[in-house]
């Protein structure tokens, strides 16, 4: 089983938001029942968890839904839309840089997901890229961010202009999907006056994907790197980096 496979949506009748009785029946539950490989039929293994009240929650709500063998991406994208943004909780993650947007490293997600934090500055966005066979979700912590979708080129294509397909706008706790199934995007920040700060899943974690040039569909391998870790500077770029790769930023 490869994780395209295991990180799937085959779950989704048995999963199910539930009300509590008493004093917090307004409370919302969700409750993700996963099959396990190896069982006849679907075995069912609860879990139920509210909707996090701070960033901490969120985090260890999310390993616990990453703890099964195969994941619902309704249920992680329901999860993390329940998590109204808080920037006292998410402050200490959030490093501008005036040259680059920053991806800033926040948990490994027990080695199953990296959760990070990504500032963008006025007008700053990112190259049209892929997620190397991962599985992206995005939530807007601050701000209002814009997305383009692009079509895969191909080799009969030549070299060509590449036009978004659609383009979105996800403003504050909103959340977005995506993975190479569903094709490339590029995120930018479009506003000229205000920051965007937003909060990236990705799942399993990855070092390198690919990044394309708009203006004529060639591609180039990117390194994906952390401008901090964990609320702590990064290193990168001084030792070490291979010329074979661009830096997507760092």
């Amino acid at each position: 089983m490869n994780e395209m496979e295991s990180f799937n949506h085959c779950c989704s009748d048995n999963v199910h938001m539930l009300k509590s009785s008493g004093s917090q029946s307004d409370m919302q539950q969700y409750s993700d029942k996963m099959d396990f490989e190896g069982h006849n039929g679907c075995e069912e293994d609860e879990i139920t968890l509210n909707p996090p009240q701070n960033l901490q929650e969120l985090i260890e709500g999310l390993k616990v839904i990453f703890s099964k063998e195969k994941v619902n991406t309704d249920l992680v994208k329901d999860f993390m839309t329940s998590y109204k943004s808080n920037i006292k909780e998410w402050k200490k993650f959030a490093k501008f840089d005036k040259h680059r947007y920053t991806r800033n490293l926040v948990d490994e997600g027990n080695g199953k997901f990296n959760l990070m934090v990504l500032c963008w500055n006025e007008a700053q966005g990112s190259s049209i890229h892929s997620h190397a066979n991962s599985h992206c979700l995005m939530k807007v912590l601050d701000g209002t961010v814009q997305e383009q979708l692009y079509d895969w080129p191909t080799e009969s294509d030549g070299e060509h202009k590449m036009v978004p397909q659609h383009v979105n706008q996800y403003p504050r706790n909103q959340v977005a999907y995506i993975n190479d199934d569903l094709g490339l995007h590029r995120v930018e920040n479009p506003s000229h006056s205000d920051k965007a700060v937003t909060l990236h899943l990705y799942s399993p974690p990855f070092d390198e994907c690919e990044s394309f040039d708009e203006k004529t569909g060639h591609k180039n391998k990117a390194r994906v790197t952390f401008w901090s870790k964990f609320g702590h500077r990064t290193p990168f770029g001084k030792t070490g980096v291979d010329a074979s790769f661009v830096p997507e930023n760092n």
